[in-house]
């Protein structure tokens, strides 16, 4: 795999890098569980967020019911604390092919692309509570960071302008998580970095499936509103961020003021 070939495309999209203070915080030894712990929540999310797209806009009553089926160990494991995390693995299928509802804009090409990112973003989510045992991470409950809800905050409210936004946010986050995947990988250990890089490949097509799926839905050029999200992608990953650090964070604010101290 030719890293630097995949991330051209991501680097393009993106306005700006991860600031070195973020990777400075990362990799230090005992923000490794909040990293990985973080991740776990952020690969969920973007499968809950995926099928919420499907769900609300493409698919009929039954296939909305299946999907639900779908997630439901994952998010009992993640929000309940029920199950054991070692059987999930045999939960990601579908139980039936997913229809389209009949009064539907968007149909099957919406519901193919989001329904294959869910399953990869399921076997990752598996994945990384693979390297949390490895590691001897404990399962816990944190908190999000704004970034998401940063992003979302600019989705206009009318149809189709909505989902056009959502997408756009979409690809955002997975190209953001694809780029600090990258920036992490050659400072970790050799099992933590070859599992950054293994992530690359598919989190480099859901940002462009995520595009794509917003172009067409459009019918039109979006350049202006992902302009628009790149700006405000941006600010949210450089302007200090004083929550507590998290994979999406901002730059650490203690850092940055130290930094202005010593100016």
């Amino acid at each position: 795999m030719n890293v630097a070939t995949l991330l051209e495309p991501i680097n393009s999209f993106l306005k700006c890098e991860t600031p070195q203070t973020w990777v400075d915080e990362a990799v230090k030894s005992e923000n490794l569980s909040v990293v990985l712990l973080d991740h776990l929540i952020c690969e969920l999310k973007a499968a809950q967020s995926a099928m919420f797209l499907i769900r609300r806009y493409a698919v009929d009553k039954e296939s909305s019911q299946a999907l639900l089926q779908w997630l439901k160990p994952y998010e009992d494991f993640t929000y309940r604390m029920k199950g054991d995390w070692r059987v999930l693995a045999k939960h990601n299928k579908l139980t039936k092919s997913m229809m389209p509802a009949q009064n539907s804009a968007y149909g099957q090409g919406l519901i193919d692309k989001m329904v294959l990112l869910i399953k990869e973003e399921l076997h990752h989510f598996y994945q990384v509570l693979e390297m949390m045992e490895h590691y001897q991470i404990v399962y816990e409950n944190i908190s999000s960071s704004r970034y998401a809800k940063g992003l979302l905050r600019h989705v206009k409210t009318h149809e189709p302008d909505a989902l056009v936004d959502k997408l756009i946010c979409g690809a955002f986050i997975e190209a953001r998580s694809c780029e600090r995947f990258a920036k992490l990988a050659p400072h970790v250990d050799a099992k933590l970095g070859d599992f950054y890089i293994s992530l690359l490949r598919s989190e480099a097509r859901h940002f462009e499936d995520y595009l794509e799926l917003a172009e067409s839905i459009a019918g039109k050029d979006i350049s202006e509103r992902v302009a628009i999200f790149a700006e405000v992608e941006a600010d949210l990953i450089q302007s200090p961020d004083s929550g507590e650090f998290r994979f999406h964070s901002g730059a650490p604010d203690k850092l940055v003021r130290r930094i202005s101290r010593c100016a």
